[in-house]
């Protein structure tokens, strides 16, 4: 960064800033684990002398949070992927159910919310559609901040709701589902190729009750991907111009996801959540009646605290899914 003419490229100087800052908070948090366990050990040693039950209790407590700190650092030596760094574009999508199904996207949107102001990332919307009567039909935002995307792929697959539905008058249980689908942000230019033959591009007016976020004009675009039928939308830049960039974005982003997936199915070396998402083959369920419990059904990790999970609190699951990916091996 001392370097004459380091700042002549203010994009790349920024891109090696973040890396710096994100470096720096690495090694800050390697310092205070050394400093936390020596001063443990001291402890330990005043509380043999002393016999001392107190200085055992709060060193026990000490302990735990040094595991979980710890394993959190171990954790993130696993996301190791040409993209895990960087930043993540999440799709919801509502499946069969009707406002239930849309009811259930609007939590889980609230859910991504919370995760991601508990970790002081950013989250900007970038295409959105009310449900008929409720809800969120659809909704794709992008969450920017260090190892977003390395996290969020556990997510990717389909989410299974259980409760009483607040929609209806006989106070029957109901079970819903809802369609994640994760990709990076690709800084870089990938090699995808996207022949203009290939691809139909349409305006449209943005809709739906995204408030701030989403920008009413006729600006929004839809571009469908002819020979895989992929659509992508996006509706939040102020002209057609930076929606149409942001949306070719995303198109890379989605074939390049397919050209790899059709790599690793060469090599043999897939797992679960690669398989094709369909109702039925949920990843991840929410059960809040007749009991509360969340599970997840890769790994078999599993809460009763409902409530806390749907506060975004996600980094056990997300954990516990990056070692199951790593090792294969289940609870």
């Amino acid at each position: 960064m001392m370097e004459s003419g380091f700042w002549d490229d203010p994009e790349e100087a920024q891109k090696v800033n973040r890396e710096l800052k994100a470096l720096k908070t690495k090694v800050a948090r390697m310092d205070k684990l050394k400093s936390d366990f020596e001063e443990m050990e001291i402890m330990i040693e005043l509380g043999l002398e002393e016999n001392s039950q107190e200085m055992v209790k709060e060193v026990t407590g000490m302990l735990a949070v040094f595991e979980e700190e710890l394993e959190g650092l171990r954790v993130e030596t696993l996301l190791n992927g040409e993209f895990d760094r960087g930043n993540a574009i999440v799709s919801l999508h509502a499946g069969a159910g009707g406002t239930e199904s849309c009811d259930w996207v609007s939590m889980l949107y609230r859910m991504y919310a919370r995760w991601a102001e508990n970790k002081e990332f950013q989250l900007e919307v970038l295409d959105y559609l009310d449900g008929e009567e409720a809800g969120i039909k659809s909704i794709t935002f992008q969450i920017n901040g260090e190892n977003a995307y390395g996290y969020l792929q556990s997510e990717k697959g389909v989410h299974r709701l259980v409760r009483i539905s607040p929609f209806d008058s006989s106070g029957r249980r109901h079970t819903s589902f809802a369609s994640c689908d994760i990709l990076p942000d690709m800084e870089e230019d990938v090699d995808i190729e996207i022949k203009e033959e290939d691809i139909r591009v349409d305006t449209y007016r943005a809709s739906g009750a995204g408030g701030q976020h989403i920008n009413k004009t006729d600006s929004a675009i839809r571009i469908t991907h002819l020979p895989t039928g992929i659509v992508v939308q996006c509706q939040n830049e102020r002209s057609q111009h930076k929606n149409r960039d942001r949306a070719i974005k995303m198109l890379k982003a989605k074939l390049y996801e397919i050209k790899e997936r059709e790599h690793l199915e060469k090599i043999q070396d897939i797992r679960g959540e690669m398989k094709e998402i369909g109702w039925g083959s949920q990843i991840r369920s929410y059960v809040m009646h007749p009991y509360s419990m969340v599970k997840d059904h890769r790994t078999n990790e599993e809460t009763g605290n409902v409530d806390k999970i749907m506060d975004g609190y996600l980094d056990h699951f997300m954990n516990t899914y990056l070692i199951w990916k790593s090792t294969g091996q289940k609870k």
